[in-house]
């Protein structure tokens, strides 16, 4: 079982450059998202929709951490 734990260190400030404010992108991802899921489900999310959305929540946040947890891995152990 892998160990190292170099990955939790100090960040530099951020710098200023040409790309894209990651913002934006984000909200587009989130409009995108919208319209897949009203594609997808017929209807928007809303509340009270009969999921419990900390569930919904909990089980997103598990998969995050797995593909963080890969991509953390892959940068360390470059082959």
């Amino acid at each position: 079982m892998e160990t190292k734990q170099e990955y939790i260190t100090e960040q530099p400030a951020p710098i200023k450059n040409n790309n894209p404010a990651v913002w934006q992108l984000v909200i587009q991802d989130m409009e995108n998202r919208d319209k897949l899921g009203e594609s997808r489900y017929g209807t928007k999310l809303q509340a009270y929709n009969g999921r419990d959305g900390l569930i919904d929540l909990y089980e997103e946040l598990l998969d995050a951490c797995v593909y963080c947890r890969q991509l953390i891995y892959e940068r360390e152990n470059k082959k």
